[in-house]
């Protein structure tokens, strides 16, 4: 670390103790901690005490070893609630909320109905005073909020700027960091909410052992995330998997019919696609008719996809994953028939929640340093 400075070379050790800290799933003794920093044992105590002091870092009690007759090591572990993250998702009728520590683990949550999609500024009020609620829930304080991101559908641009949504263009040029940070002073983030959907896929869901992956929403609600060699690929202005603007796709064909409700943001439609699918569990034939017109239009998208992103995993989210013992045999039977590339079809495992899962991973990568400091390879 030669041309720093002494408060530099600090900081910079004191991020790389926190870093491995916060990336341990157990307490990590002095010993430990040094091995795997680099860091001599005298360094890390210094930087240990001082953490401990400012409320990053618990001491744990000391625990005797069996067989060992010398004093039991010293034990750290991260208060990972001393910084908190914020994530938003607004859909077209509601916004969710959630509170997560710099662990991701979600520790306060809120949720309300919108009181006026079609104006971005009470939207975004909205999304706010939510965030305030969810903050409140979770038992933290403003001052502990680090940074936010936020989920949010249309093509969004690397900035955040939403460049266009499908079915108005009120949102057009909304910057959603600039916005948010306006009405919560804190560095904030966006992206489309399936690339989101993705990307909490492969950190807490059932992608983690795939690099190449297509979360897709299909039905009332249509859109792709996709993930290539594990990052988001958002194409020009973030437009990568709108494929509901796609006019030759046929994404829209069926996007009323109430099987296709699964996906609407209407918890109301989604009650009522949950009872066709249990009419079709149960033989009911004008229903398993209605399954078989969905699964045909969902197999025609997914066959494209397999043909020209060529993911090695396609994940079923927004709501498929309900009926996901009706749909997944079926689409698996209609691209083997299409004679299709091998991909591998599953449901997401995070439910309604992976958007906001992958808005606290967002904030999470992009405040990385700030809340760690810079990675620096052992010498």
């Amino acid at each position: 670390m030669s041309g720093m400075n002494q408060s530099a070379v600090r900081r910079v050790n004191t991020s790389v103790t926190l870093r491995a800290l916060a990336v341990s799933a157990w307490p990590m003794t002095l010993a430990a901690l040094a091995e795997q920093t680099g860091l001599s044992r005298r360094t890390i105590e210094l930087i240990l005490d001082s953490l401990v002091e400012a409320g990053w870092v618990t001491e744990l009690d000391r625990v005797p070893t069996s067989g060992y007759a010398g004093r039991p090591a010293r034990r750290y572990e991260l208060r990972a609630e001393h910084a908190l993250l914020a994530a938003v998702c607004i859909t077209t009728s509601d916004v969710s909320a959630v509170i997560a520590d710099v662990r991701g683990r979600i520790v306060g949550r809120a949720h309300r109905l919108l009181r006026a999609y079609q104006d971005p500024q009470v939207t975004l009020d909205d999304a706010a005073a939510l965030v305030l609620e969810a903050l409140d829930d979770a038992g933290g304080s403003a001052d502990r909020l680090r940074a936010g991101a936020v989920a949010s559908g249309g093509a969004i641009d690397d900035h955040g700027v939403i460049r266009r949504l499908v079915h108005t263009t009120r949102w057009e040029g909304v910057h959603l960091p600039e916005q948010l940070r306006r009405r919560i002073r804190m560095p904030w983030f966006a992206d489309n909410d399936t690339n989101l959907g993705a990307l909490a896929e492969r950190w807490r869901g059932v992608a983690g052992d795939h690099d190449n992956v297509v979360w897709a929403i299909l039905g009332n609600r249509t859109g792709l995330g996709i993930l290539i060699r594990g990052a988001v690929h958002r194409g020009l202005d973030g437009s990568a998997g709108e494929i509901v603007e796609a006019r030759s796709m046929p994404t829209g064909s069926i996007e009323n019919r109430p099987v296709a409700w699964l996906t609407s943001p209407e918890p109301a439609e989604r009650r009522v696609a949950l009872g066709r699918f249990a009419a079709a569990r149960a033989g009911d034939t004008t229903a398993l008719a209605e399954v078989d017109e969905f699964v045909e239009n969902i197999a025609s998208i997914l066959i494209t996809l397999s043909w020209t992103i060529a993911p090695s995993l396609i994940v079923l989210g927004g709501g498929l994953e309900d009926a996901a013992d009706v749909l997944l045999p079926r689409v698996r039977a209609a691209l083997r028939d299409a004679r299709a590339p091998a991909v591998e079809l599953r449901a997401t495992s995070l439910g309604r929640d992976a958007a906001l899962i992958g808005a606290v991973k967002l904030a999470l990568d992009r405040m990385d340093t700030e809340l760690f400091g810079p990675i620096t390879p052992r010498a």
